[in-house]
């Protein structure tokens, strides 16, 4: 994708470029016709210094006594002549023309300036000549430092125009900067972005009122979470309890028991997604402290022991490689626990026997990463669109999980402005990569 700056520029560059183009196309006929102005200007600056000196001299030391009766001057290169010459004509000679004549045997062409003018009662004919390949030289030489000229303007233009638009959408960069880095709208800065462009300053506090309106309706869905998770925990507790009642009782038939207990599974599986509901709602609502320096090491390490007896169960084995600790500053070492735990679980579950759950620790381009890893069934690409949404269970899990575990760790990692990336391929394995924000 290019940036708007950068379009802004090429498109002032293609305009000139295309005005440069159809300027070509008419230099040779300009050119020509300035040139030719030019040298008819001359001729005539010329004729008038002639003129002036007749006057002031009179016309004897121009008259030759040959009789040719021809007075005649030229440039050693040939490219200028004057002559002057006495005729009968009776009709005044004022005009330009391309003429060819023979000077030393040479023949050269000259655009000549032919005039006419009385003196003493005699009639004389001035020319004043220049050479048509001077001219042509010229000529290229113009068209030479015009083409130099309009290179010079298209770039300084495209570069004053590139700089022009790096600072006109300076605004427009700070506004895409305060964009990127909230997790959360209640965390959007809404200091005004200094700006003299009207648009830029109706996008920016559109921006801060519409962060402020979402940051409202997430507030009031994040106390319906909590009211209401709170009044399902009351009636569910004293459910539980009174179920619990009964199962004690004696003499109490076996198909009873049996669905108390199944009640009892369903209750327990209830008020386990209420507590994760009230624990993502206090997570989003940054109800935790994150004051406390994480081992990620130590972290990874008890994950392994506590999940090992599960993975040795169904098969899988867990394996660490984490031969670098680093300590992972202002973070809440529960919620950290929580979040690697159920990425972790989550990848022993959906690894079949002998298979193997990898958990490493290093470094991605200089940035500090935790990579889990299994070789287990992998997910599609719609499971891997609803990944971290709520209540999204894999189709084929036979499990009664309610997908709000990966939920949960999302929830954490935004917490903790820690980024989580993952590849999957099916019967190839799943990757959780966490890039840290800030290790010492």
């Amino acid at each position: 994708m290019t940036r708007l700056r950068i379009k802004l520029a090429l498109f002032n560059l293609s305009s000139k470029v295309a005005f440069t183009v159809l300027f070509l196309l008419f230099m040779p006929w300009l050119i020509e016709r300035i040139n030719l102005i030019q040298v008819d200007t001359d001729l005539i600056q010329k004729r008038e210094k002639v003129i002036d000196l007749i006057s002031k001299t009179g016309i004897e030391p121009f008259e030759v006594s040959d009789s040719s009766n021809i007075f005649g001057s030229y440039n050693i290169l040939k490219e200028e002549f004057v002559s002057l010459e006495r005729i009968d004509l009776q009709e005044n000679a004022n005009y330009i023309d391309v003429t060819k004549r023979i000077i030393e045997g040479d023949e050269i062409e000259y655009r000549v300036l032919h005039y006419s003018f009385l003196v003493d009662g005699k009639m004389y004919l001035l020319e004043v000549g220049k050479s048509l390949e001077s001219i042509l030289h010229t000529k290229r030489n113009i068209k030479i430092v015009m083409l130099v000229f309009l290179v010079f303007i298209i770039i300084i233009t495209f570069l004053t125009d590139l700089q022009y638009t790096r600072v006109l959408l300076k605004p427009l960069d700070k506004i895409t900067k305060k964009l990127r880095r909230i997790s959360d709208p209640s965390t959007f800065d809404k200091i005004p972005v200094k700006t003299s462009t009207s648009d830029f300053y109706k996008l920016d506090t559109a921006m801060s009122e519409m962060m402020t309106h979402i940051d409202e309706l997430f507030r009031k869905e994040k106390e319906i979470t909590v009211n209401i998770s709170h009044e399902l925990l009351t009636p569910v507790s004293v459910l539980r309890s009174k179920l619990e009642n009964l199962l004690m009782q004696q003499n109490l038939p076996d198909e009873i028991s049996v669905k108390i207990e199944e009640s009892l599974k369903t209750l327990h599986r209830l008020q386990s997604l209420i507590n994760s509901l009230l624990l993502i709602a206090r997570i989003e609502s940054r109800q935790y402290a994150r004051n406390e320096s994480v081992s990620i090491k130590e972290v990874i390490k008890e994950i392994a022991e506590e999940l090992e007896v599960i993975a040795e169960d169904k098969g899988v084995r867990i394996k660490v490689e984490s031969e670098i600790d680093y300590m992972f500053e202002r973070a809440n070492r529960s919620l950290i626990f929580s979040m690697f735990y159920n990425v972790v679980n989550n990848a022993v579950k959906n690894t079949s026997a002998e298979g193997t759950v990898i958990i490493s620790t290093g470094y991605v381009k200089n940035i500090p990463t935790l990579i889990i890893s299994d070789n287990g069934r992998g997910m599609t690409k719609e499971e891997m669109s609803t990944l971290f949404s709520r209540f999204k269970t894999r189709l084929d899990t036979g499990s009664n999980n309610t997908g709000i575990g990966l939920a949960i760790a999302k929830s954490i990692a935004d917490f903790h402005a820690i980024s989580i990336s993952v590849t999957s391929e099916i019967n190839q394995g799943t990757i959780f990569s966490f890039t840290f924000p800030e290790f010492s």
